[in-house]
Protein backbone atom coordinates (compact mmCIF):
# COMPACT_ATOMS: atom_id res chain seq x y z
CA UNK A 1 0.00 0.00 0.00
CA UNK A 2 1.51 3.68 -1.27
CA UNK A 3 2.53 6.17 1.39
CA UNK A 4 -0.41 8.30 -0.03
CA UNK A 5 -3.15 5.75 0.40
CA UNK A 6 -2.18 5.60 4.72
CA UNK A 7 -5.26 6.82 6.53
CA UNK A 8 -4.23 9.40 8.69
CA UNK A 9 -4.84 8.74 12.69
CA UNK A 10 -4.82 10.26 15.81
CA UNK A 11 -4.10 9.36 19.39
CA UNK A 12 -6.07 11.22 22.64
CA UNK A 13 -3.72 10.43 25.28
CA UNK A 14 -1.04 8.62 24.19
CA UNK A 15 1.05 9.26 27.12
CA UNK A 16 0.15 5.34 29.52
CA UNK A 17 0.98 2.69 28.57
CA UNK A 18 -1.47 1.61 26.51
CA UNK A 19 -1.48 5.04 24.66
CA UNK A 20 2.58 4.17 23.92
CA UNK A 21 1.22 0.31 22.63
CA UNK A 22 -0.37 2.30 20.05
CA UNK A 23 2.15 4.85 19.05
CA UNK A 24 4.52 1.74 18.54
CA UNK A 25 2.17 -0.42 16.39
CA UNK A 26 0.77 2.50 14.29
CA UNK A 27 4.70 3.40 13.54
CA UNK A 28 4.52 0.13 11.87
CA UNK A 29 1.26 -0.09 10.21
CA UNK A 30 1.40 -0.10 6.53
CA UNK A 31 -1.80 1.56 5.74
CA UNK A 32 -2.13 3.68 8.68
CA UNK A 33 -0.17 7.48 9.39
CA UNK A 34 -0.05 8.34 12.99
CA UNK A 35 -0.36 12.35 12.41
CA UNK A 36 -1.66 13.46 15.96
CA UNK A 37 -0.98 13.21 19.36
CA UNK A 38 -3.01 15.03 21.80
CA UNK A 39 -2.96 15.32 25.45
CA UNK A 40 -3.10 18.95 27.94
CA UNK A 41 -0.58 17.55 30.99
CA UNK A 42 1.68 16.50 28.02
CA UNK A 43 1.09 19.09 25.67
CA UNK A 44 4.25 20.99 23.77
CA UNK A 45 6.75 18.26 24.94
CA UNK A 46 8.25 16.16 22.22
CA UNK A 47 6.57 12.52 22.44
CA UNK A 48 10.22 11.05 22.92
CA UNK A 49 10.66 13.53 26.08
CA UNK A 50 8.32 10.81 27.41
CA UNK A 51 9.57 8.06 25.87
CA UNK A 52 12.86 8.22 24.58
CA UNK A 53 13.59 4.70 23.06
CA UNK A 54 10.82 5.88 20.09
CA UNK A 55 13.24 9.31 19.68
CA UNK A 56 14.87 7.88 16.72
CA UNK A 57 11.52 7.25 15.08
CA UNK A 58 9.23 10.03 15.91
CA UNK A 59 9.45 13.39 16.20
CA UNK A 60 5.69 14.35 16.78
CA UNK A 61 4.91 16.96 19.40
CA UNK A 62 1.76 15.87 22.34
CA UNK A 63 -0.70 18.86 20.96
CA UNK A 64 -2.99 20.35 23.87
CA UNK A 65 -6.80 18.36 22.60
CA UNK A 66 -8.46 20.70 19.81
CA UNK A 67 -11.45 18.48 18.55
CA UNK A 68 -11.48 21.26 14.86
CA UNK A 69 -7.93 20.13 14.00
CA UNK A 70 -8.46 16.26 15.08
CA UNK A 71 -11.53 16.35 13.24
CA UNK A 72 -9.70 17.58 10.47
CA UNK A 73 -6.33 15.91 10.32
CA UNK A 74 -7.56 12.40 11.46
CA UNK A 75 -9.48 10.06 9.68
CA UNK A 76 -9.76 7.95 12.89
CA UNK A 77 -9.24 8.27 16.34
CA UNK A 78 -8.23 6.74 19.10
CA UNK A 79 -9.18 8.12 22.54
CA UNK A 80 -6.89 6.38 25.39
CA UNK A 81 -8.09 8.54 28.14
CA UNK A 82 -9.12 7.59 31.76
CA UNK A 83 -12.80 6.54 32.28
CA UNK A 84 -15.14 9.46 32.07
CA UNK A 85 -13.64 11.54 28.99
CA UNK A 86 -14.11 10.05 26.29
CA UNK A 87 -17.53 10.29 25.99
CA UNK A 88 -17.50 14.29 26.34
CA UNK A 89 -15.14 13.77 23.09
CA UNK A 90 -16.50 11.27 21.00
CA UNK A 91 -20.03 12.85 20.36
CA UNK A 92 -18.15 16.22 18.21
CA UNK A 93 -15.58 13.72 16.46
CA UNK A 94 -18.30 11.76 15.34
CA UNK A 95 -20.14 14.71 14.14
CA UNK A 96 -17.29 15.65 12.49
CA UNK A 97 -16.84 12.16 10.39
CA UNK A 98 -14.15 10.75 12.24
CA UNK A 99 -14.18 7.06 13.57
CA UNK A 100 -13.53 6.76 17.34
CA UNK A 101 -12.04 3.80 19.02
CA UNK A 102 -12.34 4.45 22.87
CA UNK A 103 -10.25 1.84 24.59
CA UNK A 104 -11.58 3.33 28.19
CA UNK A 105 -14.64 2.36 29.90
CA UNK A 106 -16.93 4.67 28.22
CA UNK A 107 -18.45 2.83 25.36
CA UNK A 108 -18.33 -0.43 26.48
CA UNK A 109 -22.19 -0.73 27.58
CA UNK A 110 -25.28 -0.83 26.20
CA UNK A 111 -26.96 0.52 29.31
CA UNK A 112 -25.47 3.85 30.96
CA UNK A 113 -26.94 3.13 34.28
CA UNK A 114 -24.71 -0.07 34.50
CA UNK A 115 -21.84 2.56 33.14
CA UNK A 116 -22.91 5.17 35.66
CA UNK A 117 -23.55 2.95 38.74
CA UNK A 118 -19.87 1.72 38.88
CA UNK A 119 -17.40 4.39 37.70
CA UNK A 120 -19.95 7.38 38.61
CA UNK A 121 -20.13 10.77 36.76
CA UNK A 122 -23.09 12.10 34.57
CA UNK A 123 -24.01 11.09 30.87
CA UNK A 124 -25.94 13.14 28.46
CA UNK A 125 -24.76 11.26 25.31
CA UNK A 126 -27.34 8.28 25.40
CA UNK A 127 -28.12 8.16 21.55
CA UNK A 128 -23.78 8.00 21.17
CA UNK A 129 -23.84 5.09 23.19
CA UNK A 130 -26.15 2.84 21.96
CA UNK A 131 -24.65 3.20 18.41
CA UNK A 132 -20.98 1.87 20.25
CA UNK A 133 -20.34 -1.82 19.54
CA UNK A 134 -18.25 -3.84 22.20
CA UNK A 135 -14.84 -4.41 20.59
CA UNK A 136 -14.62 -8.07 20.73
CA UNK A 137 -13.75 -9.14 17.65
CA UNK A 138 -13.82 -12.79 18.16
CA UNK A 139 -17.45 -12.13 18.89
CA UNK A 140 -18.79 -8.71 17.35
CA UNK A 141 -16.69 -8.94 14.01
CA UNK A 142 -19.71 -8.03 11.70
CA UNK A 143 -21.23 -5.51 14.00
CA UNK A 144 -17.92 -4.01 14.61
CA UNK A 145 -17.51 -3.60 10.04
CA UNK A 146 -20.32 -1.83 10.34
CA UNK A 147 -20.03 1.14 13.20
CA UNK A 148 -18.19 4.42 13.69
CA UNK A 149 -17.41 3.89 17.18
CA UNK A 150 -15.95 1.18 19.01
CA UNK A 151 -15.89 0.32 22.94
CA UNK A 152 -12.47 -1.67 23.11
CA UNK A 153 -13.12 -4.31 26.03
CA UNK A 154 -11.05 -4.38 29.13
CA UNK A 155 -8.19 -6.59 29.49
CA UNK A 156 -9.77 -8.83 31.91
CA UNK A 157 -12.81 -9.23 29.98
CA UNK A 158 -11.24 -9.65 26.90
CA UNK A 159 -9.34 -13.10 28.57
CA UNK A 160 -12.30 -14.51 30.59
CA UNK A 161 -14.86 -13.59 27.95
CA UNK A 162 -12.64 -15.49 25.01
CA UNK A 163 -12.01 -18.57 27.61
CA UNK A 164 -16.01 -18.32 28.38
CA UNK A 165 -17.70 -17.64 25.04
CA UNK A 166 -18.19 -20.75 23.34
CA UNK A 167 -19.62 -22.40 26.50
CA UNK A 168 -22.77 -19.79 27.27
CA UNK A 169 -23.11 -19.71 23.28
CA UNK A 170 -23.56 -23.24 23.02
CA UNK A 171 -25.98 -23.57 26.73
CA UNK A 172 -23.19 -26.31 28.15
CA UNK A 173 -22.39 -24.74 31.43
CA UNK A 174 -24.62 -24.16 34.31
CA UNK A 175 -24.47 -20.01 33.52
CA UNK A 176 -24.53 -19.22 37.58
CA UNK A 177 -21.67 -21.57 38.61
CA UNK A 178 -19.26 -19.36 36.77
CA UNK A 179 -16.19 -18.34 38.76
CA UNK A 180 -13.40 -16.45 37.22
CA UNK A 181 -9.94 -16.12 38.85
CA UNK A 182 -7.80 -14.29 36.73
CA UNK A 183 -4.05 -12.62 37.36
CA UNK A 184 -2.37 -9.72 35.76
CA UNK A 185 0.72 -7.98 35.35
CA UNK A 186 1.63 -5.12 36.90
CA UNK A 187 1.28 -2.45 33.70
CA UNK A 188 -2.16 -3.36 33.80
CA UNK A 189 -2.14 -0.34 36.80
CA UNK A 190 -1.26 1.71 34.51
CA UNK A 191 1.93 4.09 34.23
CA UNK A 192 1.01 6.69 37.48
CA UNK A 193 2.72 6.50 40.57
CA UNK A 194 1.08 4.04 43.29
CA UNK A 195 2.03 2.42 46.45
CA UNK A 196 1.06 -1.13 45.35
CA UNK A 197 2.67 -1.04 42.39
CA UNK A 198 6.45 0.02 43.66
CA UNK A 199 8.37 -2.96 43.26
CA UNK A 200 9.28 -2.91 46.94
CA UNK A 201 5.67 -3.72 47.80
CA UNK A 202 4.74 -6.23 45.10
CA UNK A 203 7.39 -8.36 43.88
CA UNK A 204 7.93 -11.69 46.19
CA UNK A 205 4.05 -11.19 46.38
CA UNK A 206 0.84 -12.04 45.19
CA UNK A 207 -2.20 -10.46 46.50
CA UNK A 208 -5.89 -10.20 44.92
CA UNK A 209 -7.87 -6.83 44.80
CA UNK A 210 -10.92 -5.44 44.02
CA UNK A 211 -12.32 -8.49 45.43
CA UNK A 212 -16.61 -8.69 44.74
CA UNK A 213 -16.51 -5.46 43.47
CA UNK A 214 -14.28 -4.87 40.45
CA UNK A 215 -15.36 -3.01 37.75
CA UNK A 216 -14.88 -5.23 35.14
CA UNK A 217 -17.02 -7.96 36.35
CA UNK A 218 -20.28 -5.76 34.88
CA UNK A 219 -18.53 -5.79 31.80
CA UNK A 220 -18.41 -9.07 31.89
CA UNK A 221 -21.60 -10.14 32.79
CA UNK A 222 -23.11 -8.04 30.26
CA UNK A 223 -21.35 -10.20 27.21
CA UNK A 224 -22.44 -13.50 29.36
CA UNK A 225 -25.82 -12.26 29.29
CA UNK A 226 -25.61 -11.27 25.90
CA UNK A 227 -24.18 -15.06 24.52
CA UNK A 228 -26.00 -16.49 26.88
CA UNK A 229 -29.60 -15.12 26.27
CA UNK A 230 -31.08 -14.48 29.79
CA UNK A 231 -28.99 -12.50 32.31
CA UNK A 232 -25.73 -13.90 33.88
CA UNK A 233 -23.75 -13.27 37.41
CA UNK A 234 -20.28 -14.25 37.62
CA UNK A 235 -17.57 -14.56 40.30
CA UNK A 236 -14.77 -12.96 38.91
CA UNK A 237 -11.42 -12.12 41.70
CA UNK A 238 -8.37 -10.33 39.98
CA UNK A 239 -5.09 -10.64 41.04
CA UNK A 240 -1.78 -8.41 40.86
CA UNK A 241 1.25 -11.06 40.07
CA UNK A 242 5.07 -9.66 39.87
CA UNK A 243 5.39 -9.76 36.70
CA UNK A 244 5.44 -6.70 34.07
CA UNK A 245 2.45 -7.78 31.62
CA UNK A 246 0.24 -10.45 31.03
CA UNK A 247 -2.94 -12.03 32.10
CA UNK A 248 -3.76 -15.43 32.88
CA UNK A 249 -7.75 -16.35 33.24
CA UNK A 250 -8.57 -19.51 35.07
CA UNK A 251 -12.33 -20.25 34.25
CA UNK A 252 -14.62 -22.44 36.33
CA UNK A 253 -18.16 -23.96 35.62
CA UNK A 254 -20.30 -26.71 36.36
CA UNK A 255 -20.89 -28.84 32.90
CA UNK A 256 -24.56 -29.27 32.07
CA UNK A 257 -23.82 -32.69 30.52
CA UNK A 258 -21.17 -34.14 32.85
CA UNK A 259 -20.32 -36.65 30.18
CA UNK A 260 -18.50 -34.71 27.90
CA UNK A 261 -14.61 -35.16 27.82
CA UNK A 262 -11.81 -32.61 27.07
CA UNK A 263 -11.68 -33.61 23.27
CA UNK A 264 -15.58 -32.75 23.01
CA UNK A 265 -14.68 -29.41 24.52
CA UNK A 266 -11.09 -29.22 22.57
CA UNK A 267 -13.73 -30.06 18.82
CA UNK A 268 -16.40 -27.65 20.36
CA UNK A 269 -13.78 -24.23 21.05
CA UNK A 270 -12.05 -25.26 17.60
CA UNK A 271 -14.82 -25.29 15.85
CA UNK A 272 -16.16 -21.85 17.42
CA UNK A 273 -12.72 -20.04 16.82
CA UNK A 274 -12.01 -21.24 13.19
CA UNK A 275 -12.35 -17.67 11.56
CA UNK A 276 -10.81 -16.42 14.53
CA UNK A 277 -7.30 -16.38 13.80
CA UNK A 278 -5.94 -14.24 16.94
CA UNK A 279 -6.98 -17.38 19.34
CA UNK A 280 -5.08 -20.82 19.67
CA UNK A 281 -6.96 -23.73 21.31
CA UNK A 282 -3.94 -26.06 22.61
CA UNK A 283 -4.20 -29.35 22.86
CA UNK A 284 -5.10 -31.78 25.49
CA UNK A 285 -2.31 -31.41 28.35
CA UNK A 286 -1.07 -28.23 27.27
CA UNK A 287 -1.65 -25.06 29.60
CA UNK A 288 -0.99 -21.97 28.39
CA UNK A 289 1.64 -19.37 29.91
CA UNK A 290 1.74 -15.55 29.71
CA UNK A 291 5.20 -15.46 27.94
CA UNK A 292 3.95 -16.66 25.19
CA UNK A 293 1.29 -14.20 24.38
CA UNK A 294 3.61 -11.51 25.23
CA UNK A 295 4.16 -8.60 22.79
CA UNK A 296 1.33 -10.28 20.47
CA UNK A 297 -2.15 -9.97 20.12
CA UNK A 298 -2.84 -13.79 20.00
CA UNK A 299 -5.08 -15.62 23.12
CA UNK A 300 -3.79 -19.13 24.26
CA UNK A 301 -6.62 -20.83 25.20
CA UNK A 302 -6.78 -24.71 26.61
CA UNK A 303 -9.98 -26.28 28.56
CA UNK A 304 -9.92 -29.01 31.09
CA UNK A 305 -12.81 -31.57 32.14
CA UNK A 306 -12.88 -33.05 35.56
CA UNK A 307 -14.87 -35.36 35.84
CA UNK A 308 -14.59 -36.09 39.70
CA UNK A 309 -16.48 -32.34 40.23
CA UNK A 310 -18.08 -32.26 36.96
CA UNK A 311 -16.89 -29.03 35.98
CA UNK A 312 -14.57 -27.31 32.97
CA UNK A 313 -11.56 -25.30 33.66
CA UNK A 314 -10.78 -23.25 30.99
CA UNK A 315 -7.31 -21.06 31.03
CA UNK A 316 -6.92 -18.35 29.05
CA UNK A 317 -3.36 -16.10 28.30
CA UNK A 318 -2.98 -12.91 26.48
CA UNK A 319 -0.71 -9.78 26.95
CA UNK A 320 -2.55 -7.39 29.13
CA UNK A 321 -1.25 -4.22 26.85
CA UNK A 322 -1.76 -5.89 23.73
CA UNK A 323 -4.79 -8.07 22.86
CA UNK A 324 -5.83 -6.72 26.26
CA UNK A 325 -5.93 -3.26 24.85
CA UNK A 326 -4.13 -1.62 22.60
CA UNK A 327 -3.33 -4.43 19.44
CA UNK A 328 -7.32 -5.46 19.59
CA UNK A 329 -7.85 -1.83 19.45
CA UNK A 330 -5.74 -2.10 16.08
CA UNK A 331 -7.51 -5.58 15.15
CA UNK A 332 -10.92 -3.28 15.55
CA UNK A 333 -9.03 -0.59 13.08
CA UNK A 334 -8.73 -3.31 10.67
CA UNK A 335 -12.12 -4.19 10.56
CA UNK A 336 -13.47 -0.55 10.08
CA UNK A 337 -11.17 -0.05 7.37
CA UNK A 338 -12.20 -3.57 5.59
CA UNK A 339 -8.62 -4.13 6.00
CA UNK A 340 -7.23 -7.91 6.32
CA UNK A 341 -7.27 -8.26 10.15
CA UNK A 342 -3.85 -9.32 10.81
CA UNK A 343 -2.05 -6.22 9.20
CA UNK A 344 0.47 -4.56 10.97
CA UNK A 345 0.43 -7.07 14.24
CA UNK A 346 2.54 -9.11 15.53
CA UNK A 347 2.31 -13.22 16.32
CA UNK A 348 5.13 -14.17 17.57
CA UNK A 349 6.64 -13.35 20.87
CA UNK A 350 10.43 -12.60 21.99
CA UNK A 351 11.37 -15.86 23.96
CA UNK A 352 12.03 -16.99 26.45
Amino acid sequence: MGESARVPVGIVGASGYGGVQLVRLLLEHPAAELVYLGGDSSAGQLFSDLYPHLGHRLNLVIESIDLDQIAQRCQVVFLSLPNGLAHRMAPELLAKGCKVLDLSADYRFSSLETYTAWYGGERADQAVAESAVYGLPELYRERIADTQLVGCPGCYPTASLLAIAPLLKQGLIASESIIIDAKSGASGGGRQAKTQLLLAEADNSLGAYGVARHRHTPEIEQICSDLAGHDVLVQFTPHLIPMVRGILATVYATLRDPGLTREDLFTIYSAFYRTAGWVKILPGGIYPQTKWAAGTNLCYISVEVDPRTGRVIVLSAIDNLMKGQASQAIQCLNILMNWEEKLGLPNLCFYP
